[in-house]
């Protein structure tokens, strides 16, 4: 393409590449895709963050808990807000929270989803091929970093995570060519 410098670029090229699904340029496939990854991630991470608080305060203010008038399982914690402060002193504060604790889940579903897609993408380039065994890799790496967000992460919590982030993802990568 003859717009690919950044000083001969119009808009009408810029406007292409959004067709394409390309949103940055920063000069490396590799950062390209962690890139556009975490922007996408982070958005549905914001979006799935206020769509669950929104439930979980229409559902209390109805039935008066947050288990939606339905019996809970014995022993089974009650469900909470994951924004404990969203009530505040006043609708500042309540906002406040909302904001931080959405920008707080979207940071982590960005960084988790760019994490995964470049360790997918270098060990595709440095291996030469994308099989399972990446993806396992890729997945036990990043649910491992994820684990180290939570507040009160133990060693348990780390290994369980990258065992998880291993499974989920080497069955997706399986299960890519029969669906």
């Amino acid at each position: 393409m003859s717009g690919s410098n950044l000083e001969t670029r119009s808009l009408l090229d810029e406007l292409k590449n959004f067709e394409k699904g390309l949103f940055f340029d920063l000069g490396h496939p590799l950062l390209n895709r962690v890139a556009e990854t975490f922007v996408r991630a982070a958005g549905i991470g914001a979006v799935h963050a206020v769509s669950r608080e929104a439930y979980l305060t229409a559902v209390e203010s109805v039935s008066g808990d947050a288990t939606g008038g339905l019996p809970r399982e014995i022993g089974a914690p009650k469900k909470r807000h994951v924004f404990p402060d969203l009530r505040g002193e006043n609708n500042r504060k309540s906002v406040e929270a909302l904001v931080k604790s959405t920008g707080k889940e979207s940071l982590q579903w960005g960084v988790a989803a760019g994490m995964y897609s470049g360790l997918t993408y270098g060990l595709k380039e440095a291996r030469g091929v994308h099989d399972w065994k990446s993806s396992a890799l890729a997945g036990a790496v990043t649910g491992a970093a994820m684990a180290l967000t939570l507040d009160n992460h133990s060693h348990e919590q780390v290994v369980q995570c990258a065992i998880t982030g291993a499974a989920v993802s080497t069955a997706a990568n399986l299960l890519t060519g029969i669906f």
